[in-house]
């Protein structure tokens, strides 16, 4: 069974965004088993980014789940974004899930398509249509995967990215609602984080 630990900024500034790598950092030097499956790049600042999901397969200790989970405070002691910005606090928002906990949908409800991969990879990717599309008729979500050079592979990667999509979809509004809680009421989130670190963002 995979286990996920997604980090968040919801919808906050660059800072968070910045946060959440620092934050996803820590959490692989926590548990070095965690890999990378999906990430939400900033859309104008490199090496930032809204939301970072990590992926494990080794249970992970509830003491873990319990340390994490939560509001995550990264205390900034220099800030290269807004230099004579005042705040220093910034908040991500850490959510653990299982791989049973991904939405149930119909299969019914997803379209798979192929095409070439291009590109290198040897004649089996130039000529056979390995990448696989797969896309959510419902909400219009897609994702496309070319990782494997099997198209069955490729086909069950894309259908757990488009899983993963739509959970995250389904958290938006709470990471939304989180988001405002953290810019307006600072003062009260200040005492609440699961967890601190500090240092340059």
């Amino acid at each position: 069974m995979k286990h996920y630990i997604q980090i968040t900024a919801g919808r906050g500034p660059v800072e968070c965004a910045r946060a959440v790598t620092l934050v996803a950092r820590e959490l692989l030097k926590a548990m070095p088993s965690l890999q990378l499956t999906d990430c939400e790049p900033h859309n104008h600042v490199n090496d930032c980014f809204m939301s970072i999901t990590l992926v494990t397969e080794e249970a992970i200790p509830q003491h873990f789940v319990t340390e994490w989970q939560g509001s995550v405070l990264w205390r900034s002691t220099k800030n290269p974004y807004r230099p004579t910005h005042k705040r220093s606090n910034w908040f991500v928002g850490v959510n653990f899930f299982d791989e049973l906990e991904l939405p149930q949908i119909n299969e019914s409800d997803i379209v798979y398509d192929t095409c070439r991969s291009g590109g290198k990879g040897g004649q089996n990717v130039n000529k056979v249509e390995t990448t696989v599309r797969a896309v959510h008729i419902p909400t219009g979500l897609s994702v496309k995967c070319s990782d494997e050079r099997s198209q069955l592979q490729n086909k069950t990667l894309a259908r757990e990215r488009l899983l993963l999509k739509l959970r995250q979809q389904n958290d938006k509004a709470l990471a939304d609602s989180q988001a405002r809680q953290w810019s307006m009421h600072d003062n009260l989130e200040r005492g609440n984080p699961v967890k601190k670190f500090s240092g340059p963002l």
